[in-house]
């Protein structure tokens, strides 16, 4: 029999990035507390870029961003938000989506299933994503388990389960 496995991967689906940013630019442009305050968010390349006339402002233009995040079910962990920057007049905050996993990341992983899952399961690293193996489909669902119980500073999603 083949071995089963499955793929840990940090992906974040753009157009969901996408639709929160618009609904965050919505909401942003029909509350009354941010009405005459030169309040906006929008794509900077590929950076998100939040400004405002105040620092308050502009980390409450990135807190109903992060919730729209939320809503979309994409993980924070994914959003990397800088400090709020004095530009002229305006606020400017840059944040970025995050997406892979690094190479130290992808082998902290790999010494969590070998050092506490069960034996028998391979984790190898390759590129910017961790395949698991094992003969047995019920040591990769503890495999699954054990590492979403884990707090990682970096989003995990599990893909290609066979």
């Amino acid at each position: 029999m083949a071995d089963s496995s499955f793929d840990i991967v940090s992906k974040v689906e753009r157009q969901e990035v996408d639709n929160a940013l618009n609904q965050a630019a919505k909401e942003i442009s029909q509350r009354y507390d941010f009405k005459g305050v030169g309040a906006s968010i929008s794509w900077s390349g590929d950076k998100i870029l939040m400004e405002a006339n105040s620092e308050d402002r502009v980390k409450a233009v990135l807190d109903v961003f992060q919730s729209k995040l939320i809503k979309r079910g994409i993980s924070l962990k994914a959003l990397d938000a800088g400090e709020p920057q004095l530009s002229g007049k305006e606020y400017k905050l840059f944040a970025s989506i995050e997406e892979g996993i690094s190479q130290e990341n992808a082998k902290k992983v790999a010494k969590i299933i070998r050092d506490e899952g069960p034996k028998g399961v391979k984790a190898q690293v390759q590129g910017d994503e961790l395949r698991v193996s094992s003969k047995s489909r019920d040591d990769l669902q503890t495999v699954i388990a054990l590492l979403k119980g884990k707090d990682f500073d970096f989003a995990l999603q599990f893909v290609n389960y066979r």
